[in-house]
C-alpha cells in the first residue's frame, strides 16, 4: 500500500493551469499632489479627492478579485503609493497578492505594474525614451510552478494626440532588442495595452501611418509573416522572434476589449513566442484566451461601464474603459487541435455566397465591391449591376459612394431577416464606378437593392405605388410625412424587418410633392 501511495503522489502534485491577464484600469491616481498628474486628477479639482480615490480603488479591486488571475499586468497606475493601497485593499477583501512590481519612471503621470501569486525572482525596466511621457516597459521574472517565466508588461503610445505609428515602433524595437538578447530557450509572455489592433497591418489609419505601412505589432514583433497573421498551427515550428497573437482564438464578433464612439478595438494583447507551444516547461493552453465580461462591466445599454467623468467632474461611478483579457498556461504540453479550422485565412467569394451562411468560419474577400449608397456609417455594396447587394451595418467608415473596393468581410449577421455585414477591412481602393447601371430596377423585389425615382402615397406606414403597397420606414422619425402625402423617393434601401420594406435614411432621399 505504501508503494502504491508513492506511485499516486505525482498525480496529486500535478499543477493546475494558471491564469495570466492584463487590465488597463483607466487612471488609478492617488489623492496626493505630485505635480505630474493629469489635470483631471489634481487633488481638490474636478471632484477628485480622497473619497473619490477610495471608490475607484474599491471598483478596481472588485474586478481584480473576480478576474482571479495568477499573474496580472496593470496599466495606468499613477505611482507606487496608490499601487500599495490597491495591494492592501485586495488583501483586505481576501484577494491578496504576495508579490508585485511596478515601474518608477521619473516625472511620468502613470506607470505599469504587475501582481503575482508566484515568487518574483527579479525585475527591471526597459527604457524606450528619456521623455517622462514615454512609459518604460516592465520586465519581471517569476517562478511559475517552479519554472522561470519572464513577463513583459507594456503600455504603448495611444493613437490619439499625434500618436503616429513610429512612436509605437520605438516601444516594439526596444522590446524586440531585449528579447533577442535572451537565451534561446527562455520562456516569456508579452502583454499589455499596445494601443494597436491585432490586424493593424490591414487597418492602420493613413492619418497616423508615418512608417510607410510598417507596423510595430506586425513587422517588429512579427505577428505577421508575408503580411499575413501568424497562425497557431505555425507556432511549434516558428522561428525565434515570431509571436502569435491570441486574439485569433476568438470569433471575429468577439474580438474587442475597448470601444471608442462605438468602434470596437483590440488594444489589449497577450503575445506568445514559439516556446509556449513546444511541449517543454510552460505551454499555452489551447483555446483559453478570452475577454473578461462580467455583467457589471457594462451599462444597461451595453456600453463598457467606464469611470464616469462628466461636465468636468468625477461621478464616483464606473470601472474602466478597457476590459481585462486573459489566457491560461500549464506545465502540461500544449495540445494541438487538428479539427480546429484556420479561420483567419480569407477566401475570395461573391456577395451571393454570404447569403448561404448564418455565420462566417473564415474571412471573405469581396473583389470589386461598388458602394452604391452611403449614408452615415452604413452602406450598400454590389459587385455587378444585376448581382446581389449587401448592407454594411455600422462599418462603412472610410468608404465613399461611387467608389470601388476590395473588401475583407470578417463578420455577418441576420437581423429580423436582413442580411448584414458588421465588420470589414478595406483592402484596396480601385477607383470610381458609374452607378447608373447599378440603379436599374431589379427583376424581382429582394432585400439590399437600391430603389430610385418612384412616386406614391404615404399612408399608415406604407407607400402605395403602381397598385402595390410596401412598408416604408424613415430612420429619423421626424422625417415621417403625414398620412396622404404624395412622395417622390429619390433613393431608398430595400431592407427587411420581418418582411421587405423601404428604408429612407436621409431627408435628401425623398421629397413631399403634395400634402
Amino acid at each position: 500500500m505504501r508503494y502504491f501511495l508513492l506511485f499516486l503522489l505525482p498525480l496529486y502534485l500535478v499543477a493546475k493551469p494558471f491564469k495570466v491577464a492584463t487590465y488597463n484600469v483607466e487612471n488609478l491616481f492617488d489623492a496626493t499632489y505630485q505635480g505630474s498628474e493629469y489635470e483631471e486628477y489634481i487633488p481638490g479639482k474636478h471632484n477628485w479627492n480622497q473619497r473619490m480615490m477610495e471608490i475607484k480603488l474599491n471598483h478596481i479591486a472588485e474586478v481584480i478579485c473576480d478576474l482571479d488571475a495568477d499573474i496580472l499586468g496593470l496599466q495606468e497606475i499613477e505611482n507606487e503609493s496608490v499601487f500599495e493601497r490597491l495591494k492592501k485593499r485586495l488583501k483586505r477583501v481576501g484577494c491578496a497578492y504576495h508579490y508585485s512590481a511596478i515601474t518608477h519612471k521619473r516625472g511620468a503621470p502613470i506607470q505599469v505594474a504587475m501582481f503575482s501569486r508566484f515568487p518574483v525572482a527579479k525585475q527591471k525596466e526597459l527604457q524606450v525614451s528619456i521623455s517622462p511621457l514615454v512609459r518604460n516597459i516592465l520586465e519581471v521574472e517569476v517562478y511559475a510552478d517552479g519554472n522561470p517565466l519572464t513577463v513583459f508588461v507594456n503600455h504603448w503610445k495611444s493613437k490619439g494626440r499625434k500618436g503616429v505609428e513610429s512612436k509605437r515602433i520605438r516601444y516594439a524595437k526596444t522590446l524586440q532588442k531585449r528579447i533577442d538578447s535572451l537565451p534561446r530557450n527562455k520562456e516569456y509572455i508579452i502583454l499589455g495595452d499596445l494601443n494597436s489592433n491585432y490586424n493593424v497591418h490591414l487597418t492602420l489609419d493613413k492619418k497616423i501611418d508615418d512608417s510607410h505601412g510598417i507596423t510595430a505589432l506586425g513587422d517588429v514583433l512579427h505577428t505577421t509573416v508575408d503580411n499575413k497573421l501568424v497562425q497557431e498551427n505555425q507556432m511549434p515550428k516558428a522561428k525565434r522572434g515570431i509571436h502569435y497573437n491570441t486574439w485569433q482564438e476568438l470569433p471575429f464578433n468577439q474580438r474587442w476589449s475597448h470601444k471608442f464612439y462605438g468602434n470596437r478595438s483590440t488594444l489589449d494583447h497577450i503575445l506568445l513566442p514559439s516556446n509556449m507551444f513546444d511541449g517543454r516547461g510552460i505551454d499555452y493552453v489551447n483555446d483559453s484566451f478570452g475577454v473578461y465580461k462580467a455583467d457589471y462591466l457594462f451599462t444597461k445599454r451595453g456600453y463598457i461601464n467606464s469611470w464616469k467623468y462628466k461636465h468636468g467632474k468625477h461621478r464616483a461611478k464606473g470601472y474602466s474603459d478597457h476590459l481585462p483579457v486573459f489566457a491560461l498556461f500549464d506545465t502540461q504540453p500544449y495540445k494541438t487541435d487538428k479539427s480546429k479550422e484556420i479561420s483567419n485565412q480569407a477566401v475570395i467569394k461573391p456577395i451571393e455566397y454570404l447569403y448561404t451562411l448564418k455565420r462566417l468560419k473564415h474571412p471573405v474577400k469581396l473583389e470589386n465591391a461598388v458602394v452604391v449608397l452611403k449614408r452615415g456609417n452604413h452602406a450598400i455594396v454590389k459587385q455587378t449591376p444585376l448581382g446581389r447587394g449587401i448592407f454594411l451595418f455600422g462599418c462603412a467608415k472610410g468608404l465613399k459612394e461611387g467608389k470601388k473596393y476590395d473588401l475583407l468581410v470578417q463578420s455577418i449577421h441576420t437581423y429580423k431577416g436582413l442580411k448584414e455585414v458588421t465588420d470589414i477591412v478595406k483592402f484596396k481602393e480601385k477607383g470610381g464606378a458609374s452607378l447608373g447601371d447599378f440603379y436599374q430596377r431589379p427583376k424581382k423585389m429582394r432585400q439590399n437593392e437600391i430603389i430610385r425615382d418612384i412616386e406614391g402615397t404615404y399612408r399608415g406606414r406604407y407607400l402605395f405605388t403602381n397598385g402595390i403597397k410596401i412598408p416604408i420606414h424613415f430612420k429619423n422619425k421626424h422625417f415621417t410625412p403625414s398620412n396622404g402625402s404624395k412622395l417622390k423617393i429619390h433613393y431608398a434601401h430595400l431592407g427587411y424587418y420581418k418582411k421587405l420594406q423601404l428604408v429612407i435614411y436621409s431627408k435628401k432621399d425623398f421629397e413631399i410633392m403634395e400634402r
